[in-house]
């Protein structure tokens, strides 16, 4: 069992790359009537990574192609069901994790690729555990950031009232346009909202959903977020709170049950120190439960994937399995 205290310093390149367009972008038809937007960068023939984005529901953005050297890589970015680029918007229909699970492999086989990385954070890390643990031969290793495990304790934390001893006053504004009798499942309250007949309404409850996700994220806050555009933050949040609402689709505790379907598959977890938003208990869970798997602890980071120790670190992985897959050439 590996694990790395904090890092601040690494032989490896630790900044993101030039800001890059895709090379290839195309609308894979998947079940249920979903289009998904895909695109690919970097070289054509070179190591395949598969990024998957956090939310559910928060789509891909092209920071996330920096990550990659574009002479060794080929990185692989789509927006998830009913997110981003990716159609219906903001449809829930035909859209649990099962589904996604099946979409990565029809994107897999499309594009004609035996074997990848898995790179994703918070839900993303989420979904590329739960994709290594159904398709294990299909993965050389996973790099997770902000380790979601898709648990009760998890979800309780986040929204009905853990967090909250850090943040009040976000935690007041989150819960204030709820009545006090529904404040003890905030998830339920707030469904009911975001999948009501009034769109003006959804999109209120939709910002505010989105708001209070994103003010707690990062370490250091440059200004309180409006949750975004109202078509994102709509998306964003009905996505979301569809898959909390339902656990995810898969047993309590179920990641860590069946973590030795892991063995053998690197791993590489980047965390936070101070995430609110995924505590580091659940990447020490998933560390202690999976022995090919290292821990990296960022002293001085929250949750977001553009925090400066967390992408400095990120990038320096990606720089050191290079020469993983050089050695095994």
């Amino acid at each position: 069992m590996r694990e790395h205290g904090s890092r601040n310093s690494a032989p490896y390149r630790r900044s993101l790359y030039p800001p890059r367009e895709p090379t290839a972008q195309l609308a894979l038809e998947v079940s249920g009537g979903h289009r998904l937007y895909v695109e690919q960068s970097g070289r054509a023939d070179g190591v395949p990574v598969v990024v998957l984005h956090g939310g559910p529901g928060g789509g891909c953005s092209p920071a996330m192609r920096r990550f990659f050297d574009p002479q060794h890589y080929r990185s692989i970015l789509f927006d998830q069901r009913g997110c981003g680029r990716s159609t219906p918007h903001a449809s829930v229909q035909n859209n649990t994790t099962h589904d996604l699970i099946e979409d990565i492999e029809r994107i897999r086989e499309h594009l004609g690729i035996d074997r990848w990385y898995v790179f994703g954070g918070s839900w993303g890390a989420t979904l590329a555990l739960l994709y290594a643990q159904a398709h294990p031969a299909r993965v050389r290793g996973l790099i997770l950031r902000g380790v979601f495990l898709m648990t009760t304790p998890e979800l309780d934390w986040f929204y009905n009232g853990g967090v909250a001893r850090f943040w009040p006053e976000e935690w007041e504004r989150f819960t204030g346009l709820i009545p006090e009798d529904e404040r003890h499942d905030m998830i339920a309250a707030y469904r009911r909202r975001l999948f009501g007949e009034d769109r003006a309404e959804q999109v209120r409850y939709a910002r505010a959903w989105a708001a209070w996700e994103s003010n707690l994220a990062a370490l250091e806050s440059y200004g309180r977020s409006s949750g975004g555009s109202g078509e994102y933050a709509r998306a964003f949040s009905r996505i979301e709170n569809h898959y909390f609402s339902n656990r995810g689709w898969i047993r309590e505790g179920q990641i860590l049950a069946e973590v030795g379907q892991l063995k053998g598959i690197p791993g590489y977890i980047v965390q936070g120190r101070y995430d609110m938003v995924c505590p580091p208990i659940g990447a020490w869970s998933l560390h202690q439960a999976w022995p090919d798997s290292e821990l990296r602890s960022i002293r001085t980071a929250g949750h977001a994937l553009s925090e400066p120790g967390i992408t400095a670190e990120l990038v320096a992985v990606m720089e050191e399995l290079k020469e993983v897959e050089h050695t095994n050439a």
